[in-house]
């Protein structure tokens, strides 16, 4: 009896850790589901603010609100990690119309970081399709006064399945599958000749006399985008630029191939903001008992383009984080090691606000051609700069977790090769298996925040999601609102977060982490570049 009543402190020290943290998980699903705002934050951040492209006075809208939320909810180191990235632009008014041969408004939108008309322009088109610099001499002296038609036309295409799916089984088997990851210098290079054109192209036109460009919109259905990556200061196209929908475009193609050439009429009101050519990251906290246990995160990216609102991507899965931080936050966890938030700023661009946090916080790697600095190139060449230095807080962070791929149901986690990872993955994912999210898959997915991380070694994973129509019709499109968003998804979601989040932050196992990235093998080291290509 004397021996029983002996060990009678150290169980009631005991059994509360573990049951309190299995209280914690039910109660993170009450909150979630029960109690939810993942909504309420969505539709601000879509209807209220809008489409948030880095640096324009939207995104400075977002920032201030999204901080001032985390601070409301009692989170804690609340702050914003500036760093350099450009010009701010904004779409306040623009349209596009034919005029001859019949008046017709055409569905269109301003190329991102383009220069405004002076007014209204009036000037025929010509069709001058251009992909490679051997392409100007076929258009020289052809281009004085036009606006320039620069795709191919190509042809009308119909879906050949449903727009909108949910994964099946087999659809996640199919990602269980270990890629090796690939060393491609010829491809990186082919790349960045692309990229180059592009500025390339804009200084022949302007030096032709053209008035304006065109493009066509790279999905039929009239979708619009608007992509454009010429943000640097000093870095500004000459002329303005816009996207016309497919069917507008080759309509213009084709009265243009069988009679005199449409004239257009376009005017482009789009402004620059060079206030502060920093862009910035919003972090906050909830902080751990033991500073010595490092940290765990979650991020998702903040900033989108403007032919939508930038619901699915990414303020559906901005919304998920600040739910998830809400969460804990409201329930007033008390975790070993602390859970960071993060929105990342730059995202559309190149991931640029993950990479300087990396840079700032976790390992830098070697410096690359000083021209490409804050350019896109600079995105494509990172994972190609050796050596990588780790900073003295490189160890520290112990997971990192990213949703990026719309508001689809959370449905497992890639494990971004990383087998030794697995088990641990699954054990924290288990408790969510009823709610549909139950795989970790060994493939890796890119594109998104997490990538930088993975690249220097540290434990940073994407979850697979249900695709919705993300892929098929919303992925930086007009159709990008508050609409196609799954308000049951994103519950789900915020609550597979907030509990991975919390048991990371528990457990006194961490993830193990990859070897240290050393450059490898090019993938076809005996192949030769054909001139072709270039």
């Amino acid at each position: 009896m004397r021996h029983a009543i002996a060990l009678l402190p150290l169980l009631v020290l005991a059994a509360p850790a573990a049951a309190q943290q299995a209280d914690d998980l039910n109660r993170i699903i009450d909150e979630g589901l029960n109690h939810s705002q993942v909504m309420q934050t969505a539709q601000h951040l879509t209807d209220d603010i809008g489409g948030r492209m880095t640096n324009s006075p939207q995104m400075r809208q977002a920032e201030a609100w999204t901080a001032e939320q985390f601070r409301a909810w009692g989170l804690s180191n609340v702050h914003k990690q500036g760093f350099r990235f450009g010009r701010g632009w904004w779409i306040a008014s623009a349209y596009a119309r034919m005029t001859a041969p019949r008046p017709l408004m055409l569905t269109s939108i301003p190329v991102a970081w383009t220069p405004p008309t002076s007014g209204t322009i009036s000037a025929p088109i010509v069709v001058a399709p251009m992909k490679k610099e051997r392409d100007f001499a076929a258009w020289r002296g052809k281009l004085a006064g036009k606006i320039v038609l620069v795709s191919m036309p190509g042809e009308g295409s119909e879906p050949g399945e449903p727009a909108f799916k949910r994964l099946k089984g087999e659809d996640i088997e199919k990602l269980d599958t270990y890629r090796q990851p690939k060393f491609d210098p010829d491809g990186l290079e082919k790349l960045l000749r692309e990229i180059a054109f592009t500025r390339k192209l804009d200084a022949f036109l302007k030096a032709e006399g053209a008035v304006a460009w065109a493009r066509i919109s790279h999905r039929d259905g009239k979708l619009l985008h608007g992509e454009g990556y010429d943000f640097q200061v000093g870095g500004t196209p000459a002329l303005p630029g816009i996207e016309i929908a497919a069917e507008d475009y080759r309509r213009l193609a084709r009265l243009a191939k069988t009679g005199p050439a449409p004239v257009l009429e376009i005017n482009s009101d789009v402004r620059f903001d060079d206030s502060d050519v920093n862009a910035y990251n919003i972090i906050a906290e909830i902080p751990g008992s033991d500073p010595k246990a490092g940290y765990v995160m979650a991020g998702a990216h903040l900033d989108s383009w403007v032919a939508g609102d930038g619901a699915a991507d990414n303020g559906a899965g901005s919304a998920m984080i600040m739910e998830a931080a809400r969460i804990l936050a409201k329930l007033g966890v008390k975790p070993k090691r602390t859970i960071r938030f993060a929105l990342w700023a730059g995202e559309e661009q190149g991931l640029f606000g993950s990479m300087a946090y990396v840079d700032q916080y976790l390992a830098t790697r070697a410096p690359g051609p000083a021209e490409e600095e804050g350019s896109e190139a600079m995105y494509f060449r990172y994972k190609y700069r050796f050596p990588i230095t780790p900073k003295p807080g490189y160890g520290d962070l112990k997971a990192y977790f990213n949703i990026d791929n719309g508001s689809g149901k959370l449905r497992g986690i890639h494990a971004e090769g990383n087998v030794a990872a697995v088990p641990l993955l699954r054990e924290w994912l288990s408790p969510f298996a009823g709610m549909g999210a139950t795989s970790v898959v060994s493939s890796p997915t890119g594109g998104t925040d997490h990538v930088f991380m993975q690249a220097v070694g540290v434990p940073g994973y994407q979850f697979v999601q249900d695709p919705l129509d993300y892929s098929s019709r919303i992925h930086h499109s007009g159709m990008d609102t508050f609409d196609h968003l799954k308000a049951e998804d994103m519950r789900q979601g915020s609550v597979v977060l907030a509990g991975m989040l919390l048991q990371a932050a528990n457990s006194a196992k961490t993830l193990p982490r990859m070897p240290l990235p050393t450059q490898g093998t090019p993938t076809d080291p005996f192949k030769y570049d054909d001139p072709a290509d270039d």
